[in-house]
């Protein structure tokens, strides 16, 4: 599988490490959040057939992390973008 690294171009998915549910850049306050929050921001992930935002760290190359939607079904990487900036446009957003 090839990955479209924003910065590097195509990579090989084996440089990559899947940490998974792109979720997971929303981790919930730690001053306000309730035991059960954090309990579900921990363990509990979506598990769907079909497109799906994954957390990807291209631990081979340049250390980045991006969020990668991938097709789970077909494995086609449908976008590519760098987790920062999908943080920053998210954060703004709420």
């Amino acid at each position: 599988m090839i990955i479209n690294h924003p910065l590097l171009g195509p990579r090989d998915a084996a440089e990559f490490t899947v940490l998974g549910d792109a979720s997971l850049l929303h981790r919930p306050d730690g001053m306000t959040a309730t035991m059960d929050d954090m309990h579900d921001y921990a363990y509990l992930r979506d598990n769907p057939a079909g497109l799906h935002r994954e957390l990807w760290y291209h631990e081979q190359g340049d250390r980045s992390w991006l969020v990668v939607t991938r097709n789970t079904l077909t494995h086609d990487v449908e976008n590519v973008e760098l987790a920062r900036d999908v943080a920053r446009t998210e954060g703004r957003s709420k």
